[in-house]
């Protein structure tokens, strides 16, 4: 529970992050163009942030190889569901990816978990 706690926490960080990067590269760009590359800033942010912070582990090149699997789910969800927000439903293109990033929240940090501490035995509980 403390690590999803943890994880809730890094992810508002990050869509802060995410966020700010969005909105000034829409002032240059289009709004797809705009997401992805803001989404490439903040998976660093928040690899670095989730091994530290969330699971505890060192950041290595290695997991870090392996980061973006867990995002490209996420990257597929926020695209695909941001493009729909605003084409079909017609929600303003500023506000789509930030709904989509909170709705992805529950599959990313199962992946995360699960990439960042694959082959680590779980620390023990603490009472």
């Amino acid at each position: 529970m403390r690590s999803l706690l943890r994880f809730v926490v890094v992810g508002v960080a990050n869509t802060a992050v995410y966020y700010l990067l969005y909105r000034l590269l829409l002032l240059g760009m289009p709004y797809v163009a705009a997401h992805l590359l803001a989404w490439s800033g903040a998976v660093v942010f928040s690899f670095l942030a989730n091994s530290l912070f969330t699971f505890g582990v060192r950041p290595t090149w290695r997991r870090f190889l392996a980061y973006p699997a867990t995002t490209l789910v996420n990257l597929a969800f926020t695209t695909v569901g941001s493009v729909l927000l605003v084409e079909a439903v017609g929600l303003d293109e500023r506000y789509a990816t930030l709904v989509m990033g909170v709705a992805a929240v529950p599959v990313t940090f199962l992946l995360t978990r699960t990439v960042l501490t694959a082959g680590r035995e779980p620390a023990p509980p603490r009472g």
